[in-house]
């Protein structure tokens, strides 16, 4: 398994976090709140990546060996945030589309299929991230 490192917005990084820490990062996570934003990051600079909390997650993913950032999409786009709607967070706002928005409990599963090294769950896919 890779050596990995937890970083985000107000913690302490850890080096080779345990599940249990990616479990308490995630779920501490909040939109309006002192805690944004987290990653977690391979060896080789490969990494997936969450801004929001709670009910209002965005999730990328970076692939290091084909320097490709990819946005995780679902098949049930939200009523509530219909294309365009802004995700507010720490590091700024960014536009989703209404399929694009996860809550912290499917974050914390691509989070741990990552850590793995094993495949991402069957609700997710991924599409190119805008601007790259």
């Amino acid at each position: 398994m890779n050596t990995m490192r937890l970083e985000g917005q107000n913690f302490v990084a850890i080096d080779a976090p345990t599940q249990a820490q990616v479990r308490q990062r995630v779920r501490a996570l909040w939109s309006a709140g002192k805690h944004s934003y987290a990653s977690l990051a391979s060896a080789d600079g490969s990494h997936v990546q969450v801004a929001g909390g709670k009910a209002t997650c965005m999730v990328e993913r970076f692939d290091a060996g084909t320097a490709k950032r990819w946005r995780a999409f679902h098949g049930k786009p939200s009523p509530v945030f219909p294309d365009g709607t802004q995700l507010v967070f720490g590091a700024g706002e960014v536009a989703l589309k209404a399929d694009e928005w996860f809550a912290a409990d499917a974050v914390l599963e691509i989070f741990l299929s990552f850590m793995n090294e094993e495949p991402y769950p069957d609700t997710v896919r991924w599409r190119a991230a805008p601007g790259f």
